[in-house]
């Protein structure tokens, strides 16, 4: 884990919002991306012109969260959607369930509007493009820390989502149990062989099984597999 402090005392979070409004204090920040020359560049922006004085940066999702267990959790989390061990919106539906209530920002190569739009439908609070210019970076931090969403216009407008987007959605009333579950259901695991590796009754794998299986509307086993499918990166696999 990499850890960063602010190099540049001068700078503040601006514009100074307007007293009616409560403001989150963004103090700490945790980074997750792989790329550590990116990492660097986006530290010196957070510690420099955003004005977070500690900056933290892992390169997985799995390092993520077992960073959040150990706390103190960060005031606001900076994610990639490409990591090493989660492909797309799920990366943001495993951090939102582990962080109900922490800002995060996705910072991605991946700027297609429909990509953004499903980001903010699956919890996040800010979509920065990784080519944005520091000013933005700025903006987009001030926006969160009034409790407000960033992102375009073009993002925000409401639309019928797409089956992905509903798939994301209904991924996100999971239970981390229910989750953890459906992947192993995912995997072709039985209900005994999951209840072996997480040391549960198998009558508590099938109830866990329907809960998921009510929840995202579906009627089998399979139907679950493919709805989560359906949550992926694949739909988007042109823009990658």
């Amino acid at each position: 884990m990499l850890s960063y402090r602010q190099p540049f005392r001068e700078f503040r979070m601006m514009p100074v919002p307007a007293p009616d409004k409560p403001v989150r204090t963004l103090k700490s920040a945790l980074i997750v991306d792989d790329h550590p020359l990116f990492c660097d560049a986006l530290a010196m922006t957070l510690t420099g012109p955003v004005g977070i004085p500690d900056v933290e940066a892992v390169g997985a999702l799995e390092a993520a969260l077992a960073r959040l267990e150990t706390g103190p959790l960060p005031d606001v989390v900076v994610l990639d959607l490409n990591l090493p061990d989660v492909n797309g919106l799920d990366g943001v539906v495993r951090l939102r369930r582990a962080l109900p209530d922490t800002p995060i920002v996705v910072v991605s190569s991946l700027d297609e509007i429909r990509v953004v739009r499903a980001a903010l439908k699956a919890g996040v609070n800010a979509f920065v493009p990784k080519h944005a210019s520091r000013e933005e970076f700025r903006e987009a931090f001030a926006v969160i820390a009034r409790g407000e969403i960033h992102a375009s216009r073009m993002a925000l407008e409401a639309s019928a989502p797409t089956p992905s987007e509903e798939a994301v959605r209904r991924l996100a009333l999971l239970t981390r149990q229910q989750a953890r579950i459906l992947q192993l259901v995912c995997a072709g695991r039985m209900n005994k062989h999951i209840a072996y590796e997480l040391s549960i009754a198998e009558t508590t794998v099938k109830a866990h099984v329907t809960a998921i299986m009510r929840k995202l509307g579906v009627q089998t086993r399979m139907q679950a597999v493919l709805f989560a499918q359906e949550a992926s990166f694949n739909v988007m696999a042109t823009d990658i």
